[in-house]
């Protein structure tokens, strides 16, 4: 099994990014429960013909849609090694917690947060986000709302974030009873950033119309085209206001590690709490969320809900308060840290920043290719890693929809789509770290191809 799933890895750029899944395969995962037990070997040769040629295809080089991460074969190891310990780490007293500590402790330097700022690994941002919501919520309700509700509060809460923002923060908002209607969406300057003076006028409206405006979320790195918010003028704000800043770095927060990149950021060392993924610009396999909170006991007073068989002592394994289970909502919580822990130490940060910058150098390539090319445009600026561009042409939505579809159908590569400034538009994020020149070439052969036979379809 290890050599197989390595072999697939090692030779990755030679399969299809993706491909449609056969009607017979998809029938296959519609079979009975398995009441009588099967040869180890039997089940591994389903896994190597039915499931691994159809997956989503985010190891390969060329798979550019949305912004998944390409995994890396020292975090594939380390997974392999946290299945083995199957440690929960809710609690108690062992060291796969100190692990998980020592990346807090890592994120905390990384960002300038204080020695008394916590952490904690989630499956991903969408929660880590939501954690954030919830802090900032305690921080002006207090922790009386976890056991009244924020019905027996008269404060009706308002926070601010761009409209190119990521759904989930409205989703975030929907689950922590505040309610997605209580999220303003800040339209956008000529970069796409959260515009400054939309905000400042916001806030105002809302205090005037006796609502409590609580929050502040910035965007390092927008889920359409990248862009990143400026960060200190949103500090600045949030401070002067009295507001809880909040920064949604998914992808972009990580830019951290790139001296290059990193002045983007300026501001983020400000922010109350940060939410980032490691299984995306780092490369951990998925799945490592994390969210970092400067106030550490704010954070423990959010979600620290104390029970007789959770008893805590001071020594034995029931000792090492607190737990993470006073971070967050769960208890039952697997090792994600191990495999980010092997990641940082194997390739060190100096790698992983030079990486990241890579994927940004590899997006202004694929712009320049754009401009060069008269079938092709260019329809937002690129700033870090994501490229929005689509063919020219007639009926263009329908025929830049074809293309993104039949790139996928032929294996060739797999970007997404979205849409800019009402347009539908062929967008390419860049953040795998095997993806290189070549790539970005064979994007734009298959781009110009399928678009020719489309237009000679038509034409016909």
């Amino acid at each position: 099994m290890l050599d197989d799933i390595l072999d697939y890895i090692e030779h990755i750029r030679e399969r299809p990014v993706w491909q449609p899944i056969p009607e017979d395969i998809r029938a296959k995962f519609h079979e009975a429960v398995p009441y009588k037990p099967r040869d180890l070997t039997a089940v591994h040769d389903e896994f190597i013909r039915n499931i691994l040629p159809y997956s989503t295809g985010n190891t390969h080089p060329r798979f550019f849609g949305w912004v998944h991460g390409g995994g890396n074969p020292v975090g594939m190891l380390a997974e392999m090694l946290t299945a083995g310990l199957n440690a929960n780490l809710g609690g108690r007293d062992h060291v796969p917690i100190e692990v998980e500590r020592q990346i807090v402790h890592w994120m905390r330097d990384l960002f300038a947060f204080p020695a008394t700022a916590t952490g904690l690994f989630v499956t991903g941002t969408s929660i880590a986000n939501l954690l954030g919501i919830l802090v900032a919520r305690t921080s002006v309700l207090g922790i009386g709302t976890r056991r009244q509700g924020i019905a027996a509060n008269e404060k009706r809460l308002v926070a601010y974030v761009s409209a190119a923002a990521h759904g989930c923060i409205a989703k975030a908002m929907d689950l922590s009873g505040l309610g997605s209607e209580a999220l303003r969406l800040i339209p956008t300057n000529d970069r796409h950033q959260i515009n400054i003076k939309e905000l400042t006028n916001a806030i105002d409206a809302d205090r005037n119309a006796g609502l409590t405006p609580f929050a502040i979320i910035g965007t390092a790195g927008t889920v359409d085209i990248g862009a990143v918010d400026d960060l200190a003028a949103l500090a600045h704000i949030a401070g002067r206001e009295k507001l809880w800043f909040h920064v949604d770095g998914a992808f972009g927060a990580l830019a951290i590690l790139a001296p290059d990149l990193a002045p983007l950021l300026t501001g983020i060392e400000s922010a109350d709490s940060i939410a980032l993924d490691f299984h995306k610009w780092a490369q951990v396999p998925y799945d490592a969320g994390f969210i970092l909170v400067r106030d550490g006991t704010l954070h423990y007073d959010t979600f620290a809900s104390p029970a007789a068989y959770l008893r805590r002592e001071t020594r034995g394994l029931a000792a090492g308060s607190p737990w993470p289970c006073d971070f967050g909502p769960d208890l039952s919580r697997s090792f994600r840290a191990l495999k980010t822990w092997f990641t940082l130490k194997v390739y060190g940060t100096e790698a992983l920043g030079a990486m990241i910058s890579n994927t940004c150098a590899l997006a202004r390539y694929l712009e320049l290719r754009i401009l060069g090319t008269s079938e092709l445009e260019l329809l937002a600026p690129v700033q870090l890693n994501i490229v929005c561009f689509r063919h020219r042409g007639p009926d263009a939505d329908k025929l830049n929809g074809k293309i993104v579809v039949d790139l996928h159908e032929s294996g060739i590569a797999a970007p997404s789509t979205t849409t800019i400034g009402g347009q539908l538009a062929i967008r390419a994020a860049i953040v795998n770290h095997r993806t290189e020149q070549r790539d970005i070439d064979a994007l734009i052969k298959g781009v110009l191809h399928f678009g020719r036979v489309e237009l000679l379809r038509r034409a016909a």
